[in-house]
């Protein structure tokens, strides 16, 4: 393997793309390259879903967007990508267009997983295994392969002062001394996901009357209608959010006690964020893709053959979910609470 001169290393590109829960995962890097180049230019390139969410992280410089539609744009792209001169490419992605950019880079260190037909882009090279590590350690075993440092295991959400502020107002009427703020995400990038709002709803309607929590619906595009759905089968329990940007919904998580979510990028938000989260998860693995850190719970059905199917869409009747056990959920959010110093 090439060894890294970090006394070369005065500018680094990190590529990660598609779904912003990974790219908020694969924010873990962040502090580890600060130790190992604390004066260095660190750039992302991402899709431009996940740029607000990557704006403000003190570690991160400059964001470039990868524009999946246009073939114009990308080879402007590449382009740019090569006038820059990098001197360290980790591409965190390596699918077959980011092991492309990587290679025509320039770039003297180029880091990336040695998938098949994708090795030749690069003269470093990530871990092989894959689905042995949560998706946030293994960003973490990619530095480790390469050499570098892999100590620090902190994500990142970009909030700021203005998007901190404009949750404030939006909770305002929410926030009580006496109760629990707990907030629900029917979020999920696929339908198989998704918590049905029924049962979601019976769930929260249990969390407030054993905890007398105010209940806030906080929803994203191609979520309103769950989240509508849920705001009528609760009724005066629960409020639900005005439509938000990616930075407000990051900065009410922030504010709120707790969160329980589907697998989605808002639970991912919610744990950068620091805020105690509780994932259901059905066609996912939650020892891969559930909550990050010791803050965190997470409850499946494991009494269904199917569970974990990584189906996009249930072809039975979804009772990875429909089936879930409430008492197993409060028990669970009820763990979360206690181990987070929320009730006694």
């Amino acid at each position: 393997m090439k060894y890294i001169n970090k006394n070369y290393v005065k500018k680094i590109l990190v590529l990660k793309l598609r779904g912003m829960g990974d790219v908020i995962l694969s924010t873990i890097i962040l502090e580890n390259l600060r130790i190992d180049f604390p004066d260095a230019r660190i750039d992302y390139l991402t899709e431009k879903p996940s740029k607000e969410a990557l704006q403000d992280i003190p570690q991160i410089d400059n964001i470039l967007l990868f524009d999946r539609k246009s073939t114009w744009e990308r080879l402007k792209l590449f382009m740019r990508v090569r006038k820059e001169k990098y001197d360290l490419i980790l591409d965190l992605f390596s699918n077959p267009s980011t092991a492309q950019l990587s290679f025509l880079s320039g770039a003297r260190y180029r880091a990336g997983f040695p998938y098949k037909g994708r090795k030749y882009a690069y003269n470093i090279y990530g871990p092989v295994e894959r689905d042995q590590h949560h998706s946030a350690e293994l960003h973490l075993e990619f530095l480790r392969n390469i050499g570098l440092s892999y100590e620090k295991k902190v994500l990142h959400f970009g909030l700021n002062e203005t998007s901190l502020l404009r949750a404030d107002e939006i909770l305002a009427k929410l926030r009580s001394k006496k109760e629990l703020l707990v907030c629900i995400s029917p979020s999920g990038g696929w339908p198989s996901k998704k918590c049905d709002p029924s049962k979601f709803a019976e769930i929260a309607t249990v969390i407030h009357q054993k905890y007398n929590a105010s209940l806030f619906i906080l929803w994203g595009p191609g979520d309103k209608a769950e989240a509508v759905e849920i705001k009528r089968l609760l009724g005066d329990l629960a409020e639900i959010a005005p439509g938000t940007s990616i930075k407000v919904m990051g900065a009410i998580l922030s504010k709120c006690d707790a969160v329980v979510a589907n697998d989605s990028g808002p639970m991912h938000i919610s744990t950068a964020v620091g805020t105690p989260t509780l994932s259901m998860h059905g066609p996912t693995n939650p020892k891969l893709q559930g909550p990050y850190g010791n803050l965190h719970e997470w409850v499946r059905n494991e009494n269904l053959e199917c569970i974990e199917c990584n189906l996009l869409d249930c072809p039975k009747n979804h009772e990875c979910f429909l089936e879930l056990s409430t008492d197993l959920v409060l028990s669970n959010f009820n763990h979360l609470l206690l181990k987070n110093n929320l009730i006694a």
